[in-house]
């Protein structure tokens, strides 16, 4: 069985046509839209000082598809929580938590780009420390109640609406990373699924609940089409722009990365991490997933025009949705 989900970073490249107020707009309409055709979750990402723009306040754009949503998780998949000061971070989260009546859910991850840490007066070297203090810091935040933290003596109110709390996630590609979610958070999202294993052992250790082999992620980023090499056509540069950017700054920071570098559209598509489908074949393909394997969603990835993305999706709703909705497979 399938779950279906957005993703939304909102990179704007020089090949997009669109406005910035136009994709902004058309994400959060896109999940309003979505809710009621059977998407269960957006995901939303975060950088900074991005030359394409992508989107540096995920906190700010939950707050916008929240208001026009009633059941949509909004993942803030992921939040560079060094970047941010703790008191704000927990202010903000629980603010948000209250506006979307228990729907968010953060995944706090360490960042990995030099220039985003240096644009706030820090280092990559401060990661550590903050990182392996946020967890306990913001369950004591969320509970309301005085506490000292160094020398500050803090309160954040309002408290959540989530009881006791919201959900707290990390994510990351190290063995300190799956250690540090064990010890502190409610989950791990590893970049590598290797180092899932390994999180598992800590949760074991600490005498915590396994809970089993790491879930199925997103098979591909799904797009819907008539004619899906017509479709690609028109999509592949700003796939090419999503996927070569990200394989850059993996490069830059020397670490793990789903993405690759390609020069060639072709080469791309036969990778097979970015798909155009017919309604049969996607409904062909969902027939095949494992339980709660999503289908991914990313319409306006690398800058694609709302008016293209929209016919992916309204074509989804009208040919694919209802098929996997009576067979039970969403």
């Amino acid at each position: 069985m399938a779950n279906i989900m957005f993703r939304y970073d909102l990179r704007r490249p020089e090949i997009c046509s669109a406005s910035k107020a136009d994709l902004y707009r058309a994400a959060i309409e896109q999940c309003a839209w979505g809710e009621q055709h059977g998407f269960l979750s957006a995901h939303l990402s975060e950088h900074h000082g991005s030359e394409d723009g992508y989107c540096p306040s995920p906190l700010v754009l939950a707050s916008a598809i929240a208001a026009r949503t009633q059941s949509l998780q909004l993942y803030i998949s992921a939040l560079i929580a060094p970047l941010h000061d703790p008191v704000q971070l927990a202010e903000d989260l629980a603010v948000l938590d209250i506006i979307s009546r228990g729907r968010v859910i953060p995944v706090l991850s360490g960042g990995y780009r030099e220039s985003e840490f240096h644009a706030v007066g820090k280092t990559l070297r401060d990661r550590k420390k903050y990182m392996d203090e946020i967890g306990p810091f913001l369950q004591q935040a969320w509970s309301g109640k005085t506490f000292q933290h160094g020398e500050r003596t803090i309160t954040v109110t309002p408290t959540p609406h989530s009881e006791p709390r919201p959900l707290l996630l990390m994510g990351g590609t190290s063995r300190p990373a799956a250690r540090r979610a064990a010890q502190h958070a409610d989950f791990f999202i590893p970049a590598d699924p290797v180092i899932f294993e390994y999180y598992r052992e800590e949760l074991k250790k600490l005498g915590k609940p396994d809970p089993g082999p790491m879930p199925a992620g997103p098979s591909t980023v799904t797009f819907v089409a008539e004619n899906p090499d017509e479709y690609w056509q028109q999509i592949a540069p700003h796939l090419l722009h999503e996927t070569n950017v990200y394989a850059d700054w993996a490069e830059q920071a020397q670490m793990f990365s789903p993405y690759r570098h390609y020069s060639h559209a072709d080469d791309l598509r036969a990778s097979g991490a970015y798909r155009v489908y017919t309604p049969e074949q996607l409904i062909e393909a969902a027939r095949g997933m494992i339980e709660a394997q999503p289908i991914q969603f990313h319409p306006l990835c690398g800058g694609i025009h709302p008016d293209l993305a929209w016919q992916s999706l309204h074509l989804f709703a009208k040919e694919v949705q209802p098929v996997l909705q009576e067979e039970g497979l969403c």
